[in-house]
């Protein structure tokens, strides 16, 4: 089974603007490998992809030197680079370094931007289309404001393996469907599109969710995109502020109960082998999520 989606991080060593105010407090605490073993043993997962957290090219070479002494249990990592200039040295430098052979995809967080058309603006479509000539994925983390935008760009860029992280964070707090469904249907019909079913428990209420709250919004990601462009993500850590990690692990395994045995596989693993090219795992145990 591979978690597709998860972080790593230490606020004695390196600052998280998106950590700051008391609400974030229970996770402002290192989180390493160690930790990680610990989680992923006890839940039956055999690799992960460890995503960037913050905009730093070094966190990026940290991370890749951890996934190579990690035993094969981080089996990628999708980094950061400047979009803006220099991707194509930025990626060569990462793939010079311990561990750039673990590289496998670029993340920017789309959704920390101001402006909703960052993503399409020029210099930032020179810098994907280096991403897509790198052969390497983009996960593309972007709010409902910010899809417009986001589709102009993966239209026009066929050949780019995009990864939408968390399902576009749709409102399960609220209860509303729309306006989010529409958005990600229009995502999901274009191919070169895959999705993370992840990251739903911090959009519902932390302290009070339930599986039923969650369900429709998991419901409408597998329809839109399907089995075979779903990837199961932990968000670990940044779950823990609603769920632990083996209480994620279980509500993945009760939304996608009513696919078949061969559809829970390429959640639970080969649509992230597949797109971000990560090497072969064991066949999926369908017991570890009943």
């Amino acid at each position: 089974m591979i978690d597709a989606h998860h972080h790593l991080w230490d606020p004695s060593r390196r600052t998280y603007p998106w950590m700051s105010g008391d609400a974030l407090a229970p996770v402002r605490k290192p989180y390493g490998l160690e930790d990680l073993r610990r989680e992923t043993a006890a839940a039956g997962v055999s690799g992960t992809v460890l995503v960037q957290t913050v905009s730093d090219f070094g966190e990026t070479v940290e991370f890749l030197g951890t996934a190579e002494g990690s035993d094969g249990l981080i089996a990628g990592v999708v980094g950061w680079v400047d979009l803006t200039t220099g991707v194509t040295d930025q990626v060569e430098r990462l793939r010079g370094s311990a561990g750039g052979e673990l590289l496998v995809g670029i993340r920017h967080q789309v959704q920390d931007e101001a402006d909703p058309e960052w993503i399409a603006r020029s210099d930032v479509r020179a810098g994907l289309r280096a991403v897509a000539e790198a052969g390497l994925a983009y996960d593309l983390l972007v709010l409902l404001p910010q899809i417009p935008a986001a589709l102009s760009v993966v239209r026009d860029m066929p050949g780019l393996r995009f990864v939408l992280d968390h399902g576009a964070k749709p409102p399960v707090s609220t209860g509303e469907i729309e306006p989010w469904a529409s958005g990600l249907a229009e995502l999901a019909k274009l191919p070169n599109v895959a999705c993370k079913l992840s990251g739903l428990v911090t959009e519902a209420s932390w302290t009070d969710w339930e599986t039923p709250q969650i369900a429709p919004y998991a419901a409408r990601i597998l329809d839109s995109f399907g089995p075979d462009r779903v990837m199961f993500g932990s968000d670990w850590p940044v779950c823990e502020l609603a769920a632990s990690y083996a209480q994620v692990v279980e509500l993945a395994g009760e939304l996608t109960s009513g696919l078949s045995e061969a559809e829970r596989a390429r959640v639970f693993g080969g649509t992230a082998q597949e797109w971000y090219g990560l090497p072969d795992i064991d066949d999926l145990d369908a017991s570890l999520l009943r």
